[in-house]
């Protein structure tokens, strides 16, 4: 889903938009520049009826233009826009029993680093139990109908649209509905990348009549009524150890299981320090030697705005990019916050002993590897190359913790 939060390059704009594309564009603005609830309600409505038929009927070319168009001209259309696209593609209104059922799609993301391998795949069935017993009775509202998918998803395993996502949603919150488990085939998925620190989610859908709570912190009427963090650290204490086998030779941190989209957000935002923090470390285990020994060079990277800054960490003043990560700007994040994104990657390498950091100015396209598809990083020289690391580092057992 990351491909449709960012904008496509110009090559690819289209000078004239489709009727659909230009409708959704016009609520967009309409919603935006809003005077007042009533009206907010009649843009949200008309922009819903519309996202809903073209993502059912697997058009969503018309959306993926609108959201270029409005990337491009309003910002806070942009923003309108994609909540309500996230919306559609999260929660579908299914009749069931003779009522009206609201489901939405929800994740419990995991932040996961290590020197070996981030675990993915099927959770056996007695753990997928359990997750979901302590799922449901620490972060659901009463009554609600819940399935989970027994699978810990990377990233790269999800649906690539906003379209095959509302399938996705519409055929777990249908299994929620009839108590039924999904029927999903994990033999299609793509393997995943190893990475020092990455995300991996758990997945269910769950539904409720329509106008009653969801999630337990909605329901106010319940005699346990509990917070976000209640819940959190409810689920933190009961769920995790059933994760424990999963993430074997990891260093974890659960989030609060929540909607798809928020979640999918709230992960990479969260991933970040840990990657940097999993690349030092990694570094000083593999090389034998001080993080004071390793430089860090900095580069923004974008196509009309900065999108993320890009960390090539070298061994002294060797040119070569031993390792690189990716700190990606989110939501609303920019240069001008206060923190900058630039100075909480300083700080973190200050504070992980690498005082050698360059910032290279200005900021150029994301280049990637044309043979395995890898960013490449910015080196010393302010070129941007592969990330290697030297034939003889030691690559034997340790952890980061």
């Amino acid at each position: 889903m990351k491909e449709a939060r960012t904008s496509r390059s110009g090559r690819e704009r289209k000078a004239q938009l489709s009727p659909d594309a230009d409708r959704l564009v016009a609520a967009s603005l309409g919603l935006t520049h809003s005077g007042s609830h009533l009206e907010d309600s009649y843009w949200q409505h008309l922009l819903a009826q519309r996202l809903d038929h073209l993502l059912d009927t697997n058009h969503p070319q018309a959306i993926y233009d609108a959201l270029d168009r409005t990337h491009q001209t309003d910002q806070d259309a942009y923003g309108a826009l994609i909540e309500m696209v996230e919306h559609s593609a999260e929660s579908v209104t299914i009749e069931y029993e003779g009522k009206h059922w609201q489901c939405l799609l929800v994740s419990a993301p995991v932040i996961a680093w290590t020197r070996f391998s981030i675990s993915s795949g099927r959770i056996a069935s007695a753990q997928a139990t359990a997750l979901a017993a302590h799922w449901q009775a620490h972060c659901l509202a009463t009554g609600v109908r819940f399935c989970m998918v027994p699978w810990l998803y990377s990233i790269d395993q999800f649906p690539r649209d906003f379209a095959e996502l509302r399938k996705l949603t519409r055929r777990l919150g249908q299994a929620a509905l009839k108590g039924h488990e999904a029927r999903i085939d994990f033999s299609a998925f793509p393997e995943t990348a190893d990475m020092l620190a990455d995300s991996r989610f758990l997945l269910a859908a769950v539904a409720a009549p329509l106008g009653k709570p969801l999630l337990r912190w909605q329901d106010l009427d319940r005699h346990d009524h509990a917070s976000r963090v209640q819940c959190l650290e409810q689920w933190v204490a009961q769920g995790r150890p059933n994760l424990e086998a999963q993430m074997a030779g990891c260093g974890f941190e659960c989030l609060l299981p929540d909607a798809f989209h928020i979640n999918l957000r709230e992960a990479d935002r969260r991933v970040r320090p840990y990657a940097l923090r999993a690349a030092v470390h990694y570094l000083s285990h593999a090389l034998r030697i001080e993080a004071r020994q390793l430089r860090a060079s900095l580069a923004a990277f974008g196509n009309e705005h900065v999108d993320e800054y890009r960390i090539g960490l070298s061994h002294n003043s060797d040119e070569e990019v031993l390792q690189g990560v990716v700190w990606p700007l989110l939501g609303a994040e920019a240069e001008t916050d206060e923190p900058s994104p630039l100075d909480q990657i300083r700080e973190l390498l200050k504070e992980l002993g690498v005082n050698d950091v360059l910032v290279h100015p200005g900021s150029s396209e994301p280049e990637y590897c044309e043979d395995c598809g890898a960013p490449l990083y910015p080196n010393p020289q302010a070129e941007v190359v592969h990330a290697e690391m030297p034939e003889d580092a030691d690559g034997g057992s340790g952890h980061f913790h």
